[in-house]
């Protein structure tokens, strides 16, 4: 292992000779005497792609005309046709095998759960492992679940605890793959089209909401026995996923970000996305928007079966099942709608006021369920409720993907599915175990007061406050520093010590811009950071940073963005002087064999 990070690193440092002249032609415009230790603070040069940019004006539907996100986005439709029959068919099929309000909201959670549990470990593989390969596994994951699930309802012998068990399978494969498949849309189209493809690609899958509710849900009842209709609407889903994989079998993949350096352990991955978001305030407003939004919601998705239930019923022209689908599909339609118009919508109002419209408006969908008695009416508000909901998990990931940087997209957009779906999950469990006690007027209408008392708090999270940050990689400036003692990759912590001159006029000035630096160091991979002024000197000022390795503080360089940079250009601003602030490299001491070597 020793030799494999002697052979990378030495590769790292090739890689910068190639480029030395270049590089120190931009160090003599900056600084004559770059190039020594002092001119550090730049990342290792990372393989950078950008999607190219189409030759026709932008719009709404501009993403459909790149060849590779049409296909993804065609294989995607048809897997979410099969999988929102699948979601009605396996749902009332529950019904059909059980009257308890809780086992049916249980469906949610089962389908939620997997997410809550695992979505920042499919964020880190996503991250770690090549996408392609690994989303195919995963499909294969799924298909073979819902082939399984097929067979045993067809047989007949398929019960509640099953049914649960094994949609709960299903969906720690889509747990798995749900951030891969989600990280890979930038590497598809440009970075001016990511809102737009987003929104096509949520029109996919409430393209297919419209759709497939209405088929499963005619399909389970055009058979005499649940199961046996249910079993072929599993049927065809595992026949679905064989399009996306396909698709994924073919593609020729070209990532945006590639490291030179070797790719992170699981957990370290793990632990190093957790850091990000701790330092990223901007995505901690997003997670609890989406938390608090789908608790609240969730009452709908996972009692709208028994909604069904109570207003098809008694009713001799539409059954049960029939009228699942069609609820089902009105929220489908409505997210259909939304998906063509969200970016008129865009262009007009902010993202907040986007998210607190569609709150709004959910709130008066689930009042409606609650109170009102009528299927017209119902259908109505939710389509509006489908409207609203694909406006806020739209406008959601897209500023999920937009504040991540490269490196870590997968595991940011990992933990906001894990976030998303979580909050389904308590929701689900919540308000079934609600119906349960009481009946579903009691727990829609208490669904809604949730929504309204957390309206005021969702108002002061701002999402994406003054536009989306410039999270392209910084390409570097100045060569790989050369050390007398040369670190080996596992060797610290590693302390990072820069001395800067601050007139003290304009001491408070560098002192807010350094603790702005702050988060960015933290972010990147800093465990502890400080900044300290000498009490003989009161201009002169340290800022410290100590990373758990060399070869973590290697990483952290390739990670800066232009945004980080900024921020670091801000501090540097302030530095008095002609040369750039000293920096000096310090690793834990400990015992060797040969102290001289």
């Amino acid at each position: 292992m020793h030799f494999v990070f002697k052979n990378t690193e030495r590769s790292i440092r090739n890689l910068a000779q190639r480029h030395n002249l270049q590089l120190h032609r931009e160090l003599a415009e900056m600084n004559p005497e770059a190039g020594q230790e002092n001119t550090d603070e730049s990342p290792l040069p990372a393989k950078v792609a950008e999607p190219t940019v189409p030759p026709y004006p932008v719009s709404g539907f501009a993403p459909l005309r790149i060849p590779l996100f049409r296909d993804r986005w065609i294989a995607s439709t048809i897997s979410n046709v099969g999988t929102w029959m699948q979601d009605t068919a396996a749902t009332w099929l529950m019904t059909a095998l059980t009257g308890s309000p809780l086992l049916i909201a249980l469906m949610q959670t089962a389908a939620s759960l997997p997410v809550l549990l695992l979505g920042v470990f499919g964020g880190a593989t996503a991250d770690i492992f090549e996408r392609r390969r690994l989303l195919i596994f995963w499909q294969t994951w799924q298909m073979i679940a819902v082939a399984l699930m097929a067979v045993l309802a067809l047989g007949g012998i398929i019960g509640p605890v099953m049914l649960l068990s094994l949609t709960f399978l299903m969906n720690i494969g889509s747990a798995m793959n749900s951030p891969a498949w989600q990280a890979i849309v930038p590497e598809l189209v440009p970075k001016d089209e990511l809102p737009n493809a987003v929104s096509l690609a949520a029109a996919s899958n409430n393209l297919a909401r419209a759709v497939g509710p209405a088929l499963g849900g005619l399909m389970v009842a055009a058979f005499v026995r649940a199961s046996t209709g249910a079993g072929w609407v599993f049927a065809l889903n595992a026949g679905s996923f064989a399009a996306v994989i396909w698709v994924l079998v073919v593609w020729k993949r070209k990532p945006l970000f590639k490291s030179a350096l070797p790719a992170e352990r699981i957990l370290g991955s793990v632990t190093t996305g957790l850091r990000y978001v701790r330092y990223a305030p901007t995505m901690q407003a997003i997670y609890l928007r989406a938390f608090l939004f789908t608790f609240s919601v969730s009452a709908v998705w996972s009692l709208l079966s028994v909604v069904a239930a109570r207003e098809f019923g008694h009713s001799g022209r539409i059954s049960g099942a029939t009228g699942y689908g069609v609820l089902n599909g009105s929220m489908g339609l409505g997210a259909v709608i939304a998906a063509v118009l969200l970016a008129r919508v865009r262009a007009r109002f902010s993202p907040d006021k986007i998210l607190a419209a569609a709150s709004l408006q959910y709130i008066a969908t689930l009042l409606v369920l609650a109170f009102v008695h009528n299927v017209w009416l119902d259908m109505l508000f939710l389509i509006a409720g489908g409207f609203a909901w694909t406006s806020t998990m739209s406008t959601l990931n897209v500023s999920v993907q937009l504040s991540s940087p490269g490196w870590v997209q997968a595991r940011a957009l990992g933990m906001y599915q894990m976030v998303f779906q979580g909050g389904m999950a308590l929701g689900a469990f919540t308000w079934g175990a609600l119906a349960e006690r009481t009946n579903i007027t009691v727990a829609m209408a208490a669904s809604a007061a949730m929504m309204a008392v957390c309206l005021p708090l969702t108002l002061r999270l701002r999402v994406l406050p003054g536009g989306a940050p410039n999270v392209t990689p910084h390409l570097p400036s100045r060569p790989v520093p050369h050390l007398l003692l040369e670190p080996a990759p596992e060797d610290g912590p590693v302390r990072i010590v820069v001395r800067y001159c601050v007139p003290l006029d304009r001491y408070n000035e560098f002192v807010t811009a350094i603790h702005h630096l702050r988060e960015a160091r933290l972010r990147t991979g800093a465990i502890r950071w400080g900044v300290f002024r000498y009490t003989n000197d009161p201009e002169i000022i340290e800022e410290s940073f100590i990373m758990e390795s060399w070869l973590d503080y290697l990483r952290s360089r390739e990670r800066m963005t232009e945004s980080d940079y900024d921020l670091l250009q801000n501090v540097r601003g302030i530095h008095k002087g002609d040369r750039l602030p000293s920096v000096t490299h310090q690793v834990y001491a400990k015992e060797v064999t040969n102290p001289h070597a």
